[in-house]
């Protein structure tokens, strides 16, 4: 298919893919786009496929690795989601697939020091599926001085626009809304990487529910430490990583010794006041809610008291595939050369066409 035909095509079946910082698993989506006045989507089928705890160790400790290591990590990572990617696309075999979109897993993400890496994202990729493979999509606005994140409100914009606002609970909450003529998006706080951190020693992925949370009480010392932490004073464009938690949060709670429902009950209302803060200072009502915090009953009743709303949820496959769905739709943009990263929302120096382009046959198109 020529540049001029794929700028002109209104159709796109396109299969999205991520890996998020909680280490749930991969997301896979399988999608219809199609443009008429606006884009509308339609979900075909969607699958997580949960990491083993081999995987979930060596992503965990990914950040600490040699040069050498890491890119032996990288290497194997995108053979493991070529592998999990492929048995998906085996599962339909007269499917039509324009493109696989793939955000890969992000090991390190430090845009103040022009540095992220998502591994999953060799061109490599592109012949073990054989199929067009749309990626790395967070690399070049840190290259423009960009946060290099949040990149999914561009969907939230064109795909959600019906909501005053998106928000996900996944690793961290993301926040993404309308502000005068332009997009405003930004991360508020982590949430599932704090909390899935101090349950996964009892050999659980995640604190059902919350009910662990909902026995403890709040440790207020604690607390306040926790609000009084200079990211939330500081102004959009903004984002967090895996490396401010660990230098920042876990050490923190880790310092006052307490016991386990405790700490989860008082991560939950740290998380409850910092997001409920930033929907009422913004007056923000309608939302779309999404990601796996949004199954935590008790987080979710501790929001919707501080905010003083009713919250309510999204279809399931939205809340738990919608940031694969947006990857492959800041897949088909890129395909089409269209903005895919807003500079209202990243920071970087304007907007911009973001991602790399691999065909089969080691043949690459670049940014």
């Amino acid at each position: 298919m020529t540049l001029l035909q794929v700028k002109n095509k209104t159709n796109f079946f396109v299969i999205g893919v991520m890996s998020g910082t909680s280490l749930d698993g991969i997301d896979l989506c399988y999608v219809h786009f199609e443009y008429v006045s606006s884009w509308k989507f339609h979900i075909i089928d969607a699958q997580t496929i949960g990491y083993s705890e081999y995987w979930q160790d060596r992503l965990r400790t990914g950040i600490a690795l040699s040069s050498s290591k890491l890119v032996q990590l990288n290497n194997d990572y995108t053979q493991l989601l070529s592998e999990v990617i492929s048995t998906f696309i085996k599962k339909k075999p007269e499917a039509p697939i324009d493109a696989v979109c793939s955000h890969g897993h992000t090991v390190f993400h430090q845009p103040n020091k022009g540095k992220t890496l998502q591994i999953g994202n060799l061109p490599e990729i592109a012949n073990y599926l054989n199929q067009t493979v749309v990626c790395d999509f967070r690399t070049q606005d840190v290259t423009l001085g960009g946060q290099g994140a949040p990149l999914v409100p561009i969907g939230d914009a064109l795909l959600f626009s019906n909501y005053d606002y998106c928000i996900n609970l996944g690793g961290f909450a993301n926040l993404s809304f309308e502000q005068g003529n332009k997009r405003i998006a930004f991360d508020i706080c982590p949430v599932n990487i704090v909390l899935n951190h101090y349950v996964n020693p009892l050999g659980l992925s995640y604190d059902s529910e919350g009910r662990i949370a909902s026995k403890g009480t709040i440790c207020l010392p604690l607390l306040n430490d926790l609000n009084a932490l200079g990211f939330y004073a500081s102004h959009p464009p903004k984002s967090l990583g895996l490396e401010w938690v660990q230098e920042h949060i876990i050490p923190l709670i880790d310092s006052y010794e307490i016991e386990l429902e405790e700490i989860m009950r008082t991560v939950v209302e740290h998380c409850a006041f910092q997001i409920s803060s930033v929907l009422k200072e913004n007056n923000l009502k309608k939302g779309l809610h999404t990601g796996g915090g949004v199954y935590n009953n008790f987080l979710m009743q501790r929001i919707a008291s501080l905010s003083l709303h009713e919250l309510t949820l999204a279809d399931p496959m939205i809340i738990e595939f919608k940031e694969a769905l947006i990857f492959g739709f800041l897949g088909v943009l890129r395909l089409k050369e269209l903005p895919n990263c807003l500079q209202s929302v990243t920071g970087a120096s304007q907007d911009h066409c973001s991602g790399r382009v691999y065909l089969p046959n080691n043949n690459i198109k670049s940014f």
